[in-house]
This record gives structure tokens, C-alpha cells and sequence, in this order.
């Protein structure tokens, strides 16, 4: 019945927290779930288990939303809220198997209102990292009642949400040698282990290969930094995690994380001596298990960015349990004093996070160097507020043709294509060849009536790029029809455009 009260207020709480998001918009790559033709197609429920999809299993879950809901945002946005409270309520049990009911409810409720949660809650193209982290919870749950086999099968669910769990069977192993010793004896663990640990080796070669064939994939070959960069900018960016977790402020959607060399060597000694430190340290085993999840997203295998807070959303069921045995021992009220201060900080970033103008406004603020916030700031505050954030970003940034290109887009929603013509010019010289460059220079000179030039632009773009939409549909408003190439897809809007006859 105690327990049964405890998560009846953990469910609350996470409510009042992050109940706010349901009536929230989509962010960032949020969009990029309409624009797949697979997720807006009615036969996109079997499209997505093909072998050269990544994240299958998320995919079907933004599939169902836009069949049941369309582009609503409030139905994706009550999916990552419930796939929350499941994470939370699966944790509570768990760690009851490890520590008291006190200890547990205490850890389970830092995993639901820390802050450092509030990305992967709120953001909701960060779904699989919620559906892999119940599913590694249903894993490690039926691991602890003996049942290793169905373990193995609700971890191999996890990797088709998202491959970033691929440590959980180290992790596991780390559990069984050392965390607890108990949960390990007899040799039948061996077995389910080593077939978790090959099901984790196939899932990553699967995204190595994906993404390399996947163009403009923000990880693997196509991520602009080589491995070993990534590697050895990981160790400052996991300290700014655990800083994070302890001062639990400083947060942002694009954190300005770019650490020269010495603070390279500073992080990774630092990191070095705290796992130094757990080893010793009887509950420093768990963030040592902790550090164990994080080691997919924070090792060689490249990302564009360095720094996510939502990579922490699983390593956070170890800092949990943590931070449970430690603070059981505390007054309730300094731990209800605790809970408040996070609840009231989470609160802030669902706040944060209900507009697109607020997320990116802060992300200017905490990282004025950056160009990418801007550049998202300029596209949610109009083109007559974004014209200085563009300028201030081309001050920053003179060579970047996605700078010229945004200013471009600027200039012609203020109806002055001229302007536009001289910015789509530039970005083509910056980036010679690029088809969507070549498209948006012909629709400032089809803005200026060049009929003809601007055709040869739309042309020479679809020579370049065949299945790119926007060249295609430009040629439909001059009367040009082509066939797409059977390699094309696009959604039912698209679909729906081609096919509209121009005056």
C-alpha cells in the first residue's frame, strides 16, 4: 500500500512538472517526422522494419501518432510524457530489489524531476531514448526474476528503439560481478549475456552502415569530426554531465561545447580520478555503472554534436540508485526541500521549452558563439526580428553558406528578392554544386521575373539532387512537368502538390 502511495505521487508530481508539454509545439528536428515519406505513408507501419531504417521501433511510434493525430502535437508530446511515468514506475520497482523501499523511492524520484530528464521528456524526436530506457528497464526487471531469456528478448526491443543502449549488457555484467554478486550465482547468466553482448554488436555495425549511407546523418562518417576528436572531447563533456547533475543549472537545447586541447587532458584526468574514487567507494559502483551507459554516445562513434543532455536519460537509472542509498540516510524535509527545488527547476525548462522562440533564445544567451541558435532563433521570431540575429551570425560567420542562405530566405519573405538574389548567389559560391542552393537562387530570379534563368536553376538542381521536392514543385508553378525518378519519395502533401496545375 506504501508503495502503491509513492507512485501515485511520483506520477503527480511528474505531471504538475511536465504536464505543461502537452500543449506545446514541435522543436528543432521534430518537423523532420513529416517530411519522411514513410512516417506520413498509411503503409509506413511495415516500411519502417526494413533492414536500412534505424530505430524501427521509433518510427512506428511517430507512424501511429500521425495516423491517430495528424501533425497535433499534443498526442506526440502525451506519448513521451506516458513512456516517462512507465521509465519512472519500472525504476521504482527495480530498485527495490537493491535497497529499501525509502532508498528507491527517493532514487526513483530524482529519475523523474532532475532537470538533466527535462530533453528527453519534452524534445520529441528524443522518443527513442525513452523507449529504449523502458525497455532496458523491462529487461533488467526480468533479469533480476531469474527470467534471462525474455531479458535478452526486451533488450533486443530496446536496440530497435535506439541503438545507444548497446553498454546495457556490459552494464549488466557490471551488476551481477560487482553491484551484486547475488544476482550472478550459477553460470546461466553467461549464456543471455553473450547473446546480448552479439546482439549489440550487430546493432552497431547496423548504424555504422546506415549512416554512411544515409545522406546528411548527423553521426558515423558523415558527423565532421573523426573519431578520435569526438573521443577526446568526451571526457570534458562528461564532467559538464555530472556538473550538471550536482549544480543543475546552465542548461540548453545547444550547448556551446567545443574544448581545446588542454581541457581535453583536464577532463579525462579529471574523469580518470572520480572513477578512481568510485572504485573504492562501495555506491560509487553505481556511477561507475552509470559512466558504462553513457560509453555509446560518449566514446569513438561520432556525433555532430558533442554534447546532449537527453544521453543521460538511461545512464540516470545508475545515478539514481546512487544517489538513493546516499540520501536515504537524510531528514525528509531537507529531501522534500530537494525534491521541490528540482521540481521547480524542471517546471522552468518545460517553460523553456513551450516555444520555439524561448528554447533558442536561451540557446543564444548560453552560447552566443554558436551560429546554429541564431540561425533557429532568426526562423521563429520573422524575418524582420531575424534580419540582425543573421547579420550577427554572417559577422561570425562570413563563409557559411547556410548563413547566406537563411538571410536569402529572410530577404524574400520581407519581398525583396533582389537582396535575396545577391545571398542565394553567395551561398552557391560558398557551396558550388548544391542543389538546394541552386533552387533558392531560382526562385529569387522567378521573384524577379527571370523566367527563363530561374528554370535553368531548377533544372540544373534536379540534375543534381533528382528527388530534391522543392526544385520539382518550382518547375510545376512554371508548367514544366517531369516524372520522378522511382527512386523518389515524397509525403501526400508533396504528392498532392506535384499534381496541381499552375494558372
Amino acid at each position: 500500500m506504501i508503495a502503491l502511495r509513492q507512485s501515485v505521487v511520483l506520477i503527480v508530481a511528474v505531471l504538475l512538472v511536465f504536464g505543461a508539454s502537452l500543449v506545446s509545439p514541435f522543436h528543432f528536428d521534430d518537423y523532420s517526422i513529416f517530411s519522411n515519406p514513410i512516417l506520413t505513408s498509411p503503409s509506413g507501419w511495415w516500411q519502417v522494419w526494413t533492414p536500412l531504417q534505424t530505430r524501427p521501433l521509433t518510427g512506428f511510434t511517430f507512424w501511429l501518432n500521425y495516423r491517430l493525430g495528424g501533425k497535433n502535437p499534443a498526442g506526440y508530446h502525451a506519448v513521451n510524457l506516458a513512456l516517462h511515468l512507465c521509465a519512472i514506475l519500472l525504476l521504482f520497482d527495480v530498485l527495490k530489489r537493491f535497497m529499501t523501499r525509502r532508498a528507491a523511492f527517493i532514487g526513483a524520484a530524482l529519475f523523474a524531476l532532475h532537470p538533466i530528464q527535462s530533453q528527453a521528456v519534452l524534445y520529441v524526436f528524443a522518443r527513442g531514448t525513452l523507449l529504449m530506457t523502458v525497455f532496458c528497464l523491462l529487461a533488467l526487471r526480468s533479469w533480476l526474476n531469474g527470467r534471462r531469456w525474455p531479458a535478452v528478448a526486451w533488450f533486443a526491443v530496446a536496440l530497435a528503439a535506439k541503438e545507444e543502449c548497446t553498454a546495457f549488457p556490459v552494464f549488466l555484467c557490471w551488476l551481477c560481478l560487482w553491484v551484486d554478486p547475488a544476482i550472478s550465482a550459477g553460470r546461466r547468466w553467461i549464456g543471455p549475456t553473450l547473446a546480448m553482448l552479439v546482439l549489440s554488436l550487430a546493432a552497431g555495425l547496423h548504424v555504422i552502415y546506415t549512416t554512411s549511407l544515409t545522406p546528411g546523418a548527423g553521426a558515423g562518417f558523415q558527423a565532421g569530426i573523426s573519431p578520435l576528436a569526438y573521443l577526446a572531447s568526451q571526457g570534458w563533456v562528461i564532467l559538464r554531465y555530472l556538473r550538471l547533475l550536482v549544480v543543475p543549472w546552465g542548461f540548453s537545447v545547444d550547448p556551446g561545447i567545443s574544448p581545446v586541447w588542454w581541457q581535453q587532458l583536464l577532463g579525462w584526468a579529471a574523469l580518470t580520478g572520480i572513477v578512481a574514487l568510485a572504485i573504492r567507494w562501495r555506491p560509487g559502483s553505481w556511477l561507475l555503472g552509470g559512466l558504462i551507459l553513457l560509453i555509446p554516445s560518449s566514446s569513438i562513434f561520432p556525433a555532430a554534436d558533442l554534447a546532449a543532455d537527453r544521453r543521460m536519460y538511461l545512464p540516470m537509472i545508475a545515478v539514481a540508485a546512487m544517489t538513493g542509498l546516499l540520501a536515504s540516510r537524510l531528514n525528509t524535509r531537507v529531501l522534500v526541500v530537494a525534491g521541490l527545488l528540482l521540481a521547480a527547476l524542471s517546471f522552468g525548462r518545460t517553460e523553456v521549452w513551450s516555444s520555439e522562440e524561448s528554447l533558442w533564445a536561451e540557446a543564444v544567451r548560453r552560447s552566443p558563439e554558436k551560429i546554429r541558435p541564431k540561425i533557429q532563433l532568426a526562423r521563429a521570431v520573422g524575418p524582420r526580428r531575424a534580419l540582425p540575429l543573421l547579420e550577427d551570425a554572417r559577422s561570425a560567420a562570413p563563409f557559411d553558406p547556410l548563413v547566406a542562405s537563411e538571410l536569402g530566405s529572410t530577404y524574400m519573405a520581407l519581398g525583396n528578392p533582389a537582396a535575396a538574389l545577391a545571398e542565394f548567389g553567395r551561398a552557391l559560391a560558398l557551396q558550388p554544386g548544391n542543389a538546394g542552393a541552386m533552387n533558392n537562387r531560382g526562385a529569387a530570379l522567378l521573384a524577379l521575373g527571370q523566367r527563363d534563368a530561374a528554370r535553368a536553376d531548377f533544372e540544373r538542381a534536379l540534375r543534381n539532387d533528382p528527388c530534391l521536392f522543392d526544385a520539382r514543385f518550382n518547375l510545376r508553378r512554371l508548367g514544366v512537368f517531369s516524372a520522378v525518378p522511382p527512386g523518389c519519395r515524397y509525403t501526400p502533401e508533396q504528392n498532392k502538390l506535384l499534381q496541381w496545375n499552375p494558372l
